[in-house]
């Protein structure tokens, strides 16, 4: 049995996003930041500067997610997060369901100095993908592809993915609608942006400790936006 919270336009359920979204219905527009598919090891000499990793292991943030989810049964668009090795994947998926799509990326100003035989981990990209008539909205500023913003370990959540406000207020002003879902809710930063925005929300999450958080936060900007006092 899942666990329901409303808590102003904003309802969220603590369980299983793939058991509960297709009892839902049609959720508009979905915005979500899902497990991505990378490796956790390695790190050398900064490995133990980055406990992080160990926690997105832990809680299996590094074994992707069942794009059947990015369904324009239920979703007029969706803008999904995702590693650079899940796109070559994603994109013809997508790009085979929705009218258009479209790559953005997130620009971190102070990224982690490690690259692992790799490019270092300075760019995140999210698909934005819809239906005809869900084009995206916006001035010519929101419409801009990529973003720039600190990483998400500076906010003070307690969560190790966590996504900075900013950058998911940039993703949601070009969405085209007034109905927002994030079936991977995390510690719930696409609810706040979408509070925010006056948008309804909706949110599932997994992980009880990260569902108290997302409920904390969401709360708060409830309150924040009927001018009532924290």
């Amino acid at each position: 049995m899942s666990r329901v919270e409303v808590i102003g336009p904003a309802t969220l359920y603590l369980g299983d996003c793939y058991e509960l979204l297709p009892t839902l219905g049609d959720q508009d527009a979905g915005v979500f930041d899902p497990p991505y598919a990378f490796s956790t090891a390695g790190g050398g000499r900064f490995r133990k500067a980055r406990p992080n990793m160990d926690e997105i292991a832990a809680g299996g943030l590094d074994r992707g997610f069942d794009d059947v989810i990015c369904s324009p049964a239920q979703f007029r668009s969706i803008a999904v997060f995702c590693h650079n090795d899940q796109l070559p994947q994603l994109l013809p998926r997508l790009a085979a369901r929705f009218y258009r799509t479209v790559v953005c990326a997130w620009h971190k100003t102070n990224a982690l100095p490690v690259a692992n035989k790799h490019y270092r981990p300075d760019t995140e990209f999210w698909i934005h993908a819809w239906l005809a008539g869900a084009h995206p909205i916006g001035t010519l500023a929101d419409k801009a592809r990529w973003i720039l913003s600190e990483n998400g370990r500076f906010t003070g959540v307690d969560h190790p993915t966590v996504k900075p406000e900013a950058v998911m207020d940039k993703v949601l002003a070009t969405i085209n609608a007034a109905r927002i879902c994030d079936p991977f809710m995390g510690s719930g930063s696409t609810g706040v942006a979408a509070v925010k925005r006056g948008l309804i929300f909706t949110g599932i999450e997994l992980d009880g400790k990260h569902f108290d958080t997302a409920c904390r936060r969401i709360e708060q900007a409830v309150r924040a936006a009927e001018g009532v006092s924290i």
